[in-house]
C-alpha cells in the first residue's frame, strides 16, 4: 500500500530565500493514497478570546509560519458583529500546540485584514489580505509585527484591462525565478492566477480559472485555494471546497497537483477530512519529519498524519 509521506522544510532562513515554505511530499506523481490526517486530542489549540476583548471572535484563514524556533501565527479578531472592523493580531508558540497572544494585539486596526497570506522574501514580510468588500490589498513589515498597507493590487485581465468589479479574496502569494505569482477567488466560484515583478500590477496567465468546483461533492459549487508547496518540480495546492445546497454551506479541504501552477489536477482519496467536520483554510506545516495539517476560521484544530 502507497501513501503520500509528508515531510520537509520551511525555507525561511535558508539559502532559498526566494520560496517561504516548501513541503516534500512523496516521489509518485500523484499518489492513490495518502495518510490520513487525525486529530490530535485537545483541539481547539487556538480560540477566540470571547466577549469583551478585540478579538471576541475569530476568522477566516490565519497564516502559520515556522520563523527560527518560533512558530507565528497572524489571524483575524474582531468584536463579533457582522460589520465589525476585522483586525490583526498574532500569536506564537514554542511547539505548535500552545499559543500565547501578543500583548501588543491588535497589530493593524487601520483597515480591514482578513483571510491573509504571508511570505518571508529577503527579509521582508509581504502580507496579502482581503480588505474591506473582499478586495485583496498589501502589507509589508520588516519584522511581522509592524504593518505598513501598500494599497489594493491591480489585478489585469489578459488583454491588460482592469477584471471586473467586484469582490477577489482568499489571496496566496508564491514567489520563485523573481516572478511573483497570485492565486485568487471570485465569489468562490473558481481560483485565477495572476502574475508580477512588481507587486502592483498584476496580470492573468488566463482569464478561466485554473482551479474549478467539482466534479465531486464534497467542492461541487464553490472552491478556493489556501497554500501552495513544491517538491520535485511539482506544485501541490491545499485548497477547500464546499457544495452550496446546505447553508451554511459545509467546507472541506483537499489537495491538488500541477507542474507549472497552471494545469491543476485533485488528488485521489480527497477531503482530507469528512465534509461534516466543516473544516477548512488548511495549511500543511513541518513538524519533525511530517506534517501537521491546521485547520482555521472560528476555531484552530490540528491534525498529524497516520499511516
Amino acid at each position: 500500500m502507497r501513501f503520500l509521506r509528508l515531510f520537509a522544510a520551511v525555507l525561511l532562513h535558508s539559502g532559498v530565500a526566494s520560496i517561504v515554505a516548501a513541503a516534500v511530499l512523496a516521489d509518485e506523481p500523484l499518489p492513490a493514497e495518502r495518510a490520513k490526517f487525525e486529530p490530535l486530542p485537545g483541539n481547539p489549540v487556538f480560540t477566540a478570546a470571547g466577549e469583551g476583548h478585540w478579538d471576541a471572535r475569530i476568522r477566516e484563514r490565519g497564516w502559520i509560519l515556522r520563523d527560527g524556533d518560533q512558530w507565528r501565527m497572524w489571524y483575524t479578531g474582531y468584536d463579533g458583529s457582522r460589520g465589525g472592523l476585522k483586525m490583526l493580531g498574532q500569536a506564537t508558540s514554542p511547539d505548535g500546540i500552545h499559543w500565547t497572544r501578543d500583548a501588543r494585539n491588535p497589530l493593524y486596526r487601520e483597515h480591514w485584514v482578513e483571510d491573509m497570506c504571508v511570505v518571508k522574501h529577503d527579509g521582508t514580510y509581504y502580507m496579502a489580505a482581503e480588505g474591506f468588500l473582499d478586495r485583496v490589498h498589501l502589507l509589508t513589515s520588516p519584522d511581522g509585527l509592524a504593518w505598513t498597507r501598500r494599497g489594493l493590487l491591480d489585478v489585469r485581465l489578459t488583454t491588460g484591462e482592469p477584471i471586473p468589479r467586484g469582490a477577489f479574496g482568499t489571496p496566496v502569494l508564491w514567489i520563485e525565478n523573481g516572478q511573483w505569482h497570485l492565486f485568487y477567488e471570485r465569489g468562490d466560484k473558481g481560483v485565477w492566477l495572476a502574475k508580477s515583478t512588481d507587486l502592483k500590477v498584476w496580470t492573468n496567465v488566463q482569464d478561466e480559472p485554473v482551479l474549478s468546483p467539482g466534479p465531486d461533492a464534497y467542492d461541487r459549487d464553490l472552491v478556493a485555494m489556501n497554500q501552495i508547496v513544491k517538491h520535485n518540480g511539482r506544485y501541490y495546492a491545499v485548497y477547500h471546497g464546499a457544495a452550496a445546497d446546505k447553508s451554511p454551506a459545509l467546507w472541506a479541504t483537499g489537495l491538488a497537483v500541477s507542474d507549472d501552477l497552471l494545469h491543476w489536477t485533485k488528488c485521489a482519496g480527497n477531503p482530507l477530512r469528512p465534509v461534516a467536520e466543516n473544516k477548512s483554510s488548511g495549511l500543511l506545516i513541518r513538524h519533525g519529519d511530517g506534517f501537521r495539517l491546521y485547520t482555521m476560521h472560528d476555531r484552530v484544530d490540528v491534525h498529524e498524519a497516520r499511516r
